[in-house]
């Protein structure tokens, strides 16, 4: 019989078990609840706190940067380029001897070990071994078989012409931003807009795309097209460098210009550099110096003032002035002429060069006018050609006479060498200044023209009859008895003026022995295409802007003319030409003065008149040994000077000339080589 007291025993532990299971389940409950309050508020009010936690730790945004845009001449040759190399890197972690692993990477990429040791040392994980890194050096590199190496692409610019240009075109660092030149003056059209896409970073913290890589076309930098013509500028370059090498220069400058619509066809500095290799240039060789640079210009301005006087009708062109034999006293100073002179016109002054005359030109124009003359020209002005730091020049106004004097011969006042090319281009345009320009357009890589430059006239500076005078006289300039007949070319004529100034020293306050040569041209004459400066900065073996200069203007012109398929001059005769030549006269005595005859500029005329009583022609002597060139001038009545010894190379005043009888005539002499 079962005992029914043992059977109520399970009815008991039944009721103990269901009561711990509910509790077990109030309690699961309760954290089931907490759970899904604190999963609630997590995804709800903390959501994008969390979200921005956790993407900060595997998200990253990479920026892509823009190709850079190209640069190109005017003939769309590339100046300036952008290719993808390779940058080298390294995890110093996982190098199991640093010290070792950088001397072999120094000797890879020909860098300091030391260097590349300390570099490596201060990083934890990641560290430059090279960027933009030659080809045969990553391949170095690869070979190394290192662990922790990586290699990613990174822009570099290019410069395929090298030196050709390259102060115009400047250069950019190693972080591909402009430094110098057009690449600076341009940096925010050249560098485009930098792109950016997400990615991950893995457990070393190393940058994934997860999108892949941005098409170049979407993230490309604009191009410039520049006025600059390669084939006149690699011609300049090289002039002027022989110019410079054989004067044992410091320096030299170069511009050609066209003066119809001011485009800057060259722009020539030396010493040169590569851009590619900044490195290996000269010290202060990157500087601009023909678009940046300011200096006293010397001579050169004379033209501008015989110009101001003939517009302000204070001379004509056959006004004479006493050149006072070569030493002309102001105050405590004493004005000095290169060669003794007496009377010359405003054609005589610009051949011959005369700072004395040039000096009473401006004091015939006055104060006023001549620096308002200057103005008008475009000195003391940016021209504005967009680049960085150029230089405005400075016109001081003359509060003294001999202010006055040295201002009008270009010593006292500075100048750029393209405000001065400019300054001619308004004479060779028949007295209209164009604004001169260096950058053609910049277009984005959609085809827009984010900027374009068109011929642009700032203003009419004198008469289209008083800029025909002024350039017919420059043309006597570089015939024989001129100052830079070695300017002279066979089949063009030209018109230009020298200067030779003396450069300031700004520790003394004064004048040094060192001087600048220059000579600016134009050619052909008779319709100028190309306005040419060519300026030698301390030269040595001769100061003459026509010995130093001149010559490196005839090369250039030379192949401007060629290059830019411009037909000869019409044939000029000898003769002609010799009787274009300024009028000399020697000073009369005062009785005589009022018969001084002015020479005619045309032969034709010359040959015509009858000479009026007291006056004879002086005969042509030259080539002809001395004894016969006295005994042939004093049949003619005139007082013969002999310079020199040997057979005759020059004689003023020239031969044809009208002038009083018993008037001085020089005769320089030289023999034979």
């Amino acid at each position: 019989m079962r005992d029914l007291k043992s059977a109520r025993i399970p009815e008991s532990n039944t009721k103990g078990l269901r009561l711990r299971v509910q509790l077990l389940f109030g309690l699961f409950l309760a954290l089931l609840g907490t759970a899904f309050g604190r999963a609630v508020y997590l995804q709800v009010f903390q959501q994008e706190k969390l979200r921005g936690l956790a993407q900060d730790q595997y998200v990253r945004q990479i920026d892509i940067p823009a190709r850079r845009g190209d640069i190109f001449d005017r003939r769309g040759t590339p100046l300036a380029q952008s290719v993808e190399v390779d940058s080298i890197w390294v995890d110093p972690s996982m190098l199991p001897n640093v010290q070792q692993a950088a001397r072999q990477l120094a000797r890879a990429v020909h860098l300091d070990g030391n260097d590349v040791a300390a570099r490596l040392s201060r990083a934890k994980r990641f560290a430059w071994v090279k960027r933009q890194a030659k080809p045969q050096e990553v391949e170095a590199v690869k070979a190394l078989g290192l662990p922790g190496l990586g290699f990613t692409k990174e822009p570099k610019r290019f410069y395929p012409q090298r030196e050709l240009g390259a102060h115009i075109v400047g250069m950019v660092g190693t972080d591909g931003h402009g430094l110098e030149g057009l690449e600076l003056a341009f940096e925010d059209e050249l560098s485009g807009q930098n792109s950016r896409t997400p990615g991950f970073r893995d457990a070393k913290g190393r940058k994934l795309m997860v999108q892949g890589a941005m098409d170049p076309l979407e993230r490309q930098g604009a191009a410039v097209t520049l006025t600059l013509d390669r084939h006149l500028q690699y011609v300049a370059e090289k002039a002027l460098a022989k110019a410079v090498e054989d004067a044992k220069a410091v320096a030299g400058m170069a511009v050609v210009l066209d003066p119809r619509t001011g485009e800057l066809l060259a722009l020539a500095n030396n010493p040169r550099f590569n851009p590619n290799t900044p490195e290996d240039g000269v010290k202060n060789a990157i500087r601009n110096r023909a678009a940046l640079d300011a200096f006293e210009p010397g001579s050169t301005m004379k033209a501008f003032v015989v110009a101001a006087a003939l517009e302000q009708k204070a001379i004509t062109p056959d006004t004479l002035f006493f050149c006072e034999n070569g030493a002309f006293r102001i105050g405590r100073h004493t004005i000095n002429d290169t060669h003794p002179h007496g009377w010359l016109n405003a054609q005589g002054i610009l051949q011959v060069s005369s700072n004395i005359c040039a000096a009473k030109v401006a004091e015939a124009l006055g104060r006023e006018k001549m620096v308002a003359g200057y103005h008008a020209f475009g000195f003391a002005e940016r021209t504005g050609l967009a680049l960085t730091g150029e230089s405005r020049g400075v016109i001081p106004f003359p509060k003294s006479d001999i202010s006055l004097a040295t201002q009008s011969f270009g010593q006292g006042m500075t100048s750029t060498a393209v405000q001065l090319a400019a300054a001619y281009g308004a004479l060779a345009n028949d007295g209209v200044l164009m604004r001169p320009y260096l950058v053609s357009k910049v277009v984005d890589p959609d085809g827009v023209v984010l900027l374009e430059n068109q011929p642009t006239e700032l203003r009419r500076v004198v008469s289209q009859r008083v800029a025909r005078q002024v350039v017919g006289m420059l043309e006597s300039v570089v015939v024989k008895g001129g100052t830079a007949p070695k300017a002279a070319m066979d089949d063009y004529r030209v018109a230009g003026k020298t200067g030779t100034a003396q450069k300031a020293d700004p520790v003394a306050r004064g004048y040094s022995d060192k001087r600048i040569a220059s000579f600016a041209g134009m050619v052909p004459a008779e319709a100028p295409r190309a306005v040419i400066l060519v300026v030698v900065d301390e030269p040595k073996t001769d100061v003459y802007g026509g010995n130093v200069a001149a010559p490196a203007f005839k090369e250039i012109a030379t192949a401007a003319m060629a290059h830019l398929a411009v037909p000869p001059s019409r044939t000029v005769a000898p003769a002609e030409v010799a009787a274009a030549a300024a009028p000399v006269v020697p000073p009369p005595a005062p009785k005589a003065l009022a018969k001084a005859v002015p020479v005619r500029a045309g032969l034709e005329d010359a040959v015509t008149e009858t000479p009026e009583p007291g006056t004879v022609r002086v005969p042509d002597v030259q080539g002809q040994a001395g004894r016969e060139a006295v005994v042939k001038l004093l049949a003619a009545a005139l007082e013969p000077q002999l310079q020199g010894s040997g057979q005759v190379v020059s004689q003023t005043p020239p031969a044809g000339a009208l002038v009083e009888k018993g008037a001085r005539v020089t005769l320089e002499l030289a023999t034979r080589q």
